[in-house]
């Protein structure tokens, strides 16, 4: 009995319209290089390279995939091998890969790397900051309170506040944050600012849960044009900072104000609903300890919700050079 053997190919099994296609020729393998030329090549005995390995990462928050998972995902998966170069036949990398790749990358080389695609973004028209949409979203962070309530009650501790958690908790930069009269959580807030043009990503920054959405503009805004923004920013720190980018500042009054337009804050809220989808979609719960390594995840998620942002508008032969 005679055996048939087919030859083929990775690149023949992806279909032609397939997105991970239109994101790889949008950021493109001498894009990501230039921007990680920096960093080591090889990782350990494999020697996968830092591209390949940076669009692992890439996958792993397209997907929202733990290490694990991804390592799987890479095993199984016939395009996310073709998207990070890995060949049918391959041994593709290990979940332990993937955190000395975000470790080598850094949190300074993925700000230059989203910096420099936002540039592009603004030179391709895509950007405009004409109109931003600036809102913040509360993150939990990665730790059990009951634990750290104990090593407070063992040190002899009366409170466990933002004061005494850096001295009992395990992530040192989490505090204690509110919103209105009882909303708490334990964590983190996530800042960004949208272009209400195309409805891309501008900024995105990470603070302790304790700073307010009114302080922490100073963080994501624009340098001109209009930010469109509820009523945490229409107070003296937002105004700060909006005059020092000299930007008009269109918050939302609180009601106890005497300067409230209750018809012209419906108007800014209407203006507002489209681009609160970025903000409700997202996993309140951090992958990580610290602020440096949340940012670098708060950069890749928004590296990945901007290239699907961009295979929505799908701007005719749009690519990062």
């Amino acid at each position: 009995m005679s055996h048939q053997v087919e030859m083929v190919s990775l690149e023949e099994l992806i279909p032609a319209d397939h997105p991970y296609r239109y994101f790889k020729q949008v950021l493109n393998e001498s894009f990501i290089g230039n921007c990680l030329s920096g960093v080591s090549s090889d990782l350990g005995r494999e020697g996968y390279g830092i591209v390949r390995l940076f669009y692992c990462l890439l996958l792993q928050f397209m997907e929202d995939l733990s290490d694990r998972e991804c390592e799987r995902f890479l095993k199984e998966n016939l395009s996310g091998k073709w998207l990070c170069g890995f060949g049918l036949g391959e041994v593709t990398p290990g979940y332990n890969a993937f955190y000395r790749a975000r470790k080598r990358i850094g949190t300074q080389r993925l700000s230059t790397l989203f910096t420099q695609m936002r540039e592009e973004l603004s030179r391709h028209g895509l950007i405009s900051e004409v109109f931003t949409c600036v809102d913040a979203t509360h993150l939990i962070a990665k730790a059990n309170l009951w634990q750290e309530r104990d090593r407070a009650i063992k040190a002899k501790l009366d409170k466990l506040n933002n004061e005494v958690l850096p001295k009992v908790a395990f992530d040192k930069h989490a505090k204690i944050g509110c919103k209105g009269k009882n909303k708490y959580w334990y964590g983190y807030k996530q800042h960004i600012a949208i272009d209400m043009q195309s409805g891309l990503i501008n900024k995105v920054a990470i603070t302790p849960a304790n700073v307010t959405d009114a302080k922490g503009l100073k963080h994501v805004c624009p340098n001109q044009g209009a930010v469109y923004a509820d009523k945490g920013y229409c107070t003296k720190p937002a105004r700060h900072a909006a005059a020092k980018c000299g930007v008009h500042l269109a918050a939302i009054m609180m009601n106890h104000m005497l300067a409230k337009n209750h018809d012209k804050d419906r108007w800014f809220s209407h203006l507002r609903m489209p681009y609160e989808r970025v903000f409700s979609k997202r996993n309140p719960r951090v992958r990580y300890r610290g602020i440096s390594k949340n940012q670098s995840a708060a950069f890749m998620s928004a590296i990945s919700f901007n290239l699907k942002r961009i295979l929505v508008l799908n701007p005719p032969g749009f690519a990062f050079s």
